[in-house]
């Protein structure tokens, strides 16, 4: 495994940490302040690590317990200064109003490394649905 791949494996364990610690700072701190976010929170888009950390908060701030965070099918691969890490992953917990919350959520990281630091310049998340209730699965099988 390459230096890069490894470090970008990092990102990601760093990434499970922080969530299940509500640690915003590591968070943000591994974004661009240019970041672009099609998180499955907020506006279709996002422009800014300001407002990605704003939505980020207010995710943490929903949950009494939670949210965990764990990630599947892990793919990463880089290229110089570029990378990317698409995986799967599965978040639990329950809401402030006791609603008990077990989805799948599909996401791409495109990273490139400043000063020998890799950060996330884009963001890209989104939810797989039943066409036919229009509900989010809750199953990692593909």
């Amino acid at each position: 495994m390459s230096m890069a791949i490894e470090e970008l494996h990092d990102l990601i364990d760093e990434r499970v940490k922080a969530v299940a610690a509500r640690d915003g700072k590591t968070l943000g701190a591994r974004q661009h302040p240019d970041v672009l976010a099609y998180s499955v929170l907020g506006t279709l888009s996002s422009n800014g690590s300001g407002v990605v950390d704003e939505q980020m908060y207010a995710w943490f701030d929903g949950y009494r317990d939670g949210p965990q965070y764990t990630v599947h099918d892990l793919n990463v691969d880089a290229d110089g200064a570029l990378g990317y890490c698409a995986f799967v992953y599965h978040v639990t917990g329950t809401l402030n109003d006791g609603t008990d919350v077990s989805m799948a959520v599909r996401a791409t990281l495109v990273c490139k490394r400043f000063d020998g630091r890799w950060l996330v310049v884009h963001d890209h998340e989104s939810v797989p649905f039943d066409p036919a209730t229009g509900s989010a699965l809750t199953d990692l099988q593909p």
